[in-house]
């Protein structure tokens, strides 16, 4: 039973830990007026705000295709050159802007030169671009695509053909190249069909507009990112707000753990009237003190909070011991979860006025100490099973030496029996035979 009452009451610490711990006090909820379109997530600790989000532009990477050909063609032989960087469709045919990195080489031997094979050495270099062989109707057609998006994640791949020395004529292996600022247009050209330029994602916050080069915007708002999706045609509306139910359900939480100890302490200390029975730690000294200690407590104050007592928030001490929460009075005070966070943790320096949730952290972790009454109490039942053993112990090696006494003594006994037995049988057949000779 006392092994139960601390759980219980170690149940009861946990919960207060919650209560008296001020960073535990700001749990936040995020939610999006229109979640398909944007959305959010902390990264901190985010302020409690209003943000009105607008997508013009996803953010995606360049893509291009080249033309046709049969299965298992072979295309030429040569260098493909990939540099990464940003075009600007502008003005056709474009300029190409080269980004920081140096541009990455493929060598195409004329024994390797199939559109697969072109697309396991392009993969296999890592030049920031993922290529893939796409068969249709007409056959197959190398595509290249960014390996991440954004107007910086463009590229352009220019030729060396060894095959025929014309890097531009689209025939041989320059019917991969994509490099329209110079003529080179074997995989189409910034606005062809098969063309997507990369571009970065477009938005506005609070009328402020707003640019990424991935659909995430990282830092706008510190604490929160911003993922958007599709486009909109009025803002989404992201809030950052307090989680007033997840304050609610740990205060909750807190009046279950209670009336889970209060009732176990209450079953065990009660005396039975109709069965004149008390039952089992009726009358003991430390589990009634306990019982009291908590009833005290649920009924104390504390100086320099909004609220003073556990009745104002709604939650009120019955005459069995046991705390019933008015949800509804709990509602209104939350409405202002600053007075509420300051009634359970303000540290008065006190154990008295201080907060109470620290006033009931230091309270179970005090009965769970060492020298703590419950601690106490359950090293003293311990105790005293250990003495209870060692004495039934003492009584059954008593018992086994008086009863290894009287066997030994029964045994002699019986042996002694045993041979005046044999002796009075032998004077019998004396006195018979005797008989029988006088007769």
């Amino acid at each position: 039973t006392y092994g139960s009452i601390k759980s219980q009451v170690a149940a009861l610490g946990d919960v207060a830990i919650t209560l008296g711990t001020a960073a535990l006090w700001n749990p936040l909820t995020i939610s999006s007026s229109n979640t398909a379109a944007v959305s959010a997530a902390a990264v901190g600790v985010p302020a409690k705000a209003s943000y009105n989000v607008e997508v013009q532009q996803l953010a995606r990477g360049q893509s291009i295709a080249s033309a046709s050909l049969a299965k298992d063609t072979a295309v030429g032989s040569g260098t493909l050159s990939i540099q990464l960087g940003t075009w600007d469709a502008t003005t056709p045919p474009g300029t190409f802007a080269a980004g920081s990195a140096a541009a990455v080489d493929v060598t195409i031997l004329p024994t390797d030169n199939t559109l697969t094979k072109i697309a396991a050495a392009i993969n296999n270099a890592s030049a920031g671009v993922v290529a893939t062989v796409i068969t249709d109707s007409q056959g197959e057609r190398l595509s290249l695509r960014s390996s991440s998006t954004g107007a910086a994640s463009g590229f352009r791949v220019q030729v060396n053909d060894t095959g025929d020395g014309n890097n531009t004529d689209a025939t041989g292996l320059s019917q991969l190249a994509f490099d329209p600022e110079n003529g080179a247009t074997g995989m189409g050209t910034i606005s062809g069909t098969t063309t997507l330029l990369g571009r970065d994602a477009k938005a506005t916050l609070n009328g402020v507009a707003v640019q990424s080069a991935s659909n995430t915007f990282n830092g706008l708002v510190p604490g929160l990112n911003l993922t958007v999706s599709q486009l909109t045609t009025s803002p989404a509306v992201v809030t950052v707000g307090q989680d007033v139910a997840s304050i609610r359900k740990s205060i909750a939480n807190f009046v279950t753990a209670y009336n889970t100890l209060n009732t176990t302490l209450a079953d065990n200390t009660r005396y039975d009237p109709v069965k004149r029975k008390g039952a089992l730690l009726q009358g003991d000294t430390a589990t009634v003190t306990l019982s009291n200690g908590l009833r005290s407590l649920m009924g104390s104050s504390t100086s320099g909070a909004a609220y003073s007592r556990l009745s104002e928030l709604g939650i009120t001490l019955q005459t069995d011991g046991s705390l019933l929460m008015d949800g509804a009075k709990l509602d209104i005070a939350l409405q202002d979860v600053d007075k509420v966070k300051t009634f359970f943790t303000i540290d008065n320096k006190d154990a008295a006025i201080n907060g109470f949730g620290l006033k009931l952290k230091t309270f179970t972790s005090g009965l769970l100490a060492v020298q703590g009454s419950v601690t106490a109490k359950i090293n003293a039942l311990t105790s005293s099973v250990d003495d209870n053993t060692k004495e039934q112990q003492r009584v059954n090696d008593r018992a086994d030496a008086v009863e290894a006494r009287l066997r030994k003594t029964y045994s002699a006994l019986d042996s002694k029996m045993g041979s005046l037995t044999a002796l009075s049988d032998y004077v019998k057949q004396q006195v018979t035979t005797w008989n029988k000779n006088t007769s």
